[in-house]
């Protein structure tokens, strides 16, 4: 493979994103590599945004975890992809990708790139459905209806449970409309005694200690609040013994969400895993199974800038944006 010059989105100074030149791994592709350029890539609106694009170092970086490129070259030992395939990877954003084959999940026949690649941002919350001890058809809340919480209320609703979505910004509750969730609510209903008690797990995606103390307040015994989304900043006055009280008195199970508690792959006596997680994702997008036409605007990677800020500032209509990298 000949040295060449491929495109990266790149965080250049704080608040600062740029397309730059970069250098593609000149070395030989390997028997189990697969490589092509870039169809999309998806913006995790929260973690690059706050988490990456508003750091104070480490410049220049790169970003995205989240992509699909067309397969262009594929390795000797790889029988099961040819040249014109999609490939999803949890790539960055830039123009060319190379992965493992092992990393590299095909998209089944028809599904459109831009809808294949939500498969990365459904994960997050995937880990969550099978880990959790809530069973179908028990009652779920989810706080915070962001690209995480919109997507993880549309998991587990498909897994079969009573789903109630919860967001205090009216223009994300019309998106989770758009996508067909229902109970779509402005808050945790806390005062609603047809629901407090007789929750199962709270979902929280929104960061907010808030949202955190009302899921403790309207689970039911032993139920549990499981933290999905970062932490960021500190939005209220509230002592932590507020919550903990909840906690205590509320016989509360709260725990991380985190996303890598799984494996990466499955093994002999653990079968749930993050690319199996991934390959239902891939799979139930191609089914037709979740709606993700309303939540990113497309746009080239070339205006990176514009997006960043529209979702650093909570300009934009969506939830997060698509970058094309078929427009360079």
């Amino acid at each position: 493979m000949s040295s060449k010059k491929d495109y990266a989105v790149q965080f250049v100074a704080r608040e600062q994103a740029e397309l730059h030149a970069v250098e593609r791994d000149p070395t030989p592709l390997a028997p189990d590599e697969i490589a092509g350029s870039s169809i999309v890539t998806l913006i995790s609106a929260g973690t690059e945004t706050t988490g990456s694009y508003s750091a104070d170092s480490g410049f220049p970086r790169g970003s995205g975890y989240a992509a699909v490129f067309q397969a262009e070259v594929v390795g000797a030992e790889v029988t099961d992809v040819q040249a014109g395939d999609y490939i999803f990877c949890m790539g960055n954003h830039r123009s060319y990708h190379r992965v493992k084959r092992d990393a590299a999940i095909p998209l089944p026949q028809g599904l459109a790139p831009e809808t294949g690649v939500f498969a990365r941002l459904m994960n997050v919350s995937l880990t969550t459905l099978t880990t959790t001890t809530a069973r179908p058809p028990e009652r779920v809340v989810v706080t915070g209806l962001g690209i995480i919480g919109n997507l993880a209320a549309q998991n587990f609703t498909h897994a079969g449970y009573e789903v109630f979505a919860c967001e205090p910004i009216e223009s994300r509750r019309k998106v989770a409309i758009e996508c067909g969730l229902k109970n779509v609510l402005p808050a945790v209903p806390v005062a609603d005694p047809d629901i407090v008690d007789t929750v199962a797990l709270v979902v929280d995606c929104s960061g907010h200690e808030q949202a955190v103390l009302d899921g403790c307040n309207v689970v039911r015994k032993k139920g549990e609040v499981v933290l999905i989304a970062t932490p960021w900043r500190r939005y209220t006055e509230m002592y932590a013994h507020t919550i903990l009280r909840a906690i205590f008195h509320r016989y509360v199970v709260v725990r991380s969400g985190w996303e890598w508690e799984l494996p990466h792959q499955a093994t002999e006596f653990r079968t749930n895993s993050i690319y199996g997680n991934l390959n239902a994702g891939v799979r139930w997008l191609g089914e037709g199974r979740m709606c993700v036409a309303p939540l990113a605007t497309k746009i080239s990677p070339g205006d990176a800038q514009t997006a960043y800020q529209n979702l650093l500032h909570k300009r934009n209509e969506r939830l997060t944006y698509l970058f094309d990298w078929t427009t360079l």
